[in-house]
């Protein structure tokens, strides 16, 4: 594996203890931030899951779509996020570190799916 996929296995793993940890802050009484942070505590873990299968993959076909679906889970994880923020009223800074990494995230992913497939 390369010296970028391990720094990203890195940086992805950081993503979502930070997804654990925010959920973790979540008021207890407050339903929907309850049931949204589930959502998010799902989709944001799965970002680092994925990549981990993704740096495992045997064909360059297989890498691909597994990048693929974490952009699904990390887009997914910026709705959360911002219904959180919107409907919740969680507007902590954590929120905002955890929007503007999700969006990295993606665009790091989806550069990675595209250079995979058309050897750019």
């Amino acid at each position: 594996m390369s010296r970028v996929s391990n720094e990203l296995r890195e940086r992805t793993k950081r993503y979502a203890s930070a997804v654990v940890r925010l959920f973790l802050t979540l008021p207890r009484n407050q339903i929907a931030a309850q049931t949204i942070g589930r959502q998010l505590l799902r989709s944001g873990t799965s970002v680092a899951a994925n990549f981990r299968e993704a740096s495992r993959a045997r064909t360059s076909a297989e890498f691909a779509s597994k990048l693929e679906v974490c952009v699904q889970e990390a887009d997914e994880s910026d709705l959360w996020l911002e219904l959180l923020q919107e409907d919740c009223g969680i507007a902590t800074t954590d929120v905002q570190a955890l929007l503007k990494e999700t969006n990295e995230l993606i665009a790091i992913f989806i550069t990675m799916s595209k250079r995979t497939k058309f050897g750019r």
